[in-house]
């Protein structure tokens, strides 16, 4: 078979070559799947740089989310066994997290319904518990992550607003249904959520951004506002003033979505049945922004990791 590997780390396109090897040979509770869609992630750009939490042994073939078709016909979607991940034409599931694919949904859009769509419920219902009336603030809206927070907040019933970079990537969060769009390179952010919360503040912020977004978000919380922490693509992690978090009243929450399948699996699975209703409802819609063969994987981790897509761009092997 076909399959991105990386030999060693460094930038993506640099390190990830396009190989023919065996496919991958299932352990005891592991199902072996033809990829239909492997949809890129950050996250993809840091296991290429050996700056993830989880450092596969070398070479390994990135792709952390996809749908695939087992054996006996089922649809299914979850995250690949590493080292075999999804940049290939076979790869690994762990049978008892795999996830049926919405039957709403195509290939491409049933595999970007997992990690950025579990990651924003999880933040906005289980750790922020967003309720609706609600206002809530989300950084780099028009990306794969912020999108689907986007949609679930819509779908609570909150006003969303959205900050993005630059008038391109401000079209597509109208398009999301944000309720107001703020541009990162020529808004006051901090003054804009201000107005449009008449003084308030933002009620949840989804911030998976870091660096000067969560100082910004700081300064514009409401009282018992929640900061939902879910990344870092600016590179650079705060270092929050926990007085300023006392004085002001809110609270800062951290989300590590992966956690759940370690400790509390069941809640996954009962995430996944809700999200199945609201795609099939026609509430959320998962943003595919661009599908590309497999041959274009590399280029397209390197596109994501710089903060130029929108929403996910799909490799189909």
């Amino acid at each position: 078979m076909r399959a991105w590997q990386v030999a060693e780390t460094g930038e993506p396109e640099q390190v990830m070559k396009l190989v023919e090897t065996e496919q991958p040979e299932p352990g005891p509770g592991q199902l072996l799947v033809e990829v239909l869609a492997a949809n890129v992630n950050f996250p993809d750009a840091l296991l290429c740089r050996g700056q993830y939490q989880i450092r596969p042994p070398l070479p390994f073939t990135p792709g952390v989310e996809l749908c695939g078709r087992a054996a006996d016909g089922r649809r299914l979607i979850g995250t690949p066994v590493l080292p075999h991940g999804g940049f290939a034409e076979y790869a690994l599931l762990d049978e008892a997290a795999s996830l049926p694919a919405p039957d709403a949904l195509d290939d491409a859009e049933a595999a970007a319904l997992h990690i950025g769509y579990q990651t924003g419920w999880f933040g906005l219902h289980r750790r922020a518990r967003i309720q609706a009336g609600e206002t809530l603030l989300v950084h780099a809206a028009a990306g794969g992550v912020g999108s689907a927070a986007v949609q679930l907040g819509k779908a609570a019933g909150a006003s969303v607003v959205g900050v993005v970079g630059g008038p391109e990537k401000a079209e597509v969060a109208r398009a999301l249904g944000c309720d107001l769009v703020l541009d990162r390179h020529t808004d006051d952010i901090i003054a804009k959520v201000k107005e449009f919360t008449d003084g308030r503040g933002a009620d949840v912020v989804y911030d998976p951004v870091g660096g000067e977004a969560y100082t910004k978000s700081a300064k514009c919380v409401a009282f018992e506002g929640r900061i939902i922490v879910v990344g870092f693509t600016s590179g650079t992690i705060p270092a929050p003033a926990l007085n300023h978090a006392m004085v002001k009243n809110y609270s800062i929450l951290g989300l590590h979505w992966g956690l759940y399948g370690r400790y509390a699996p069941h809640l996954i699975a009962e995430c996944h049945r809700e999200l199945n209703r609201l795609a099939t409802e026609g509430a959320i819609k998962p943003l595919v922004s661009e599908r590309v063969p497999l041959e274009g994987a590399a280029s397209a981790v390197r596109r994501v990791a710089g903060g130029r897509s929108t929403g996910r761009i799909c490799v189909l092997p």
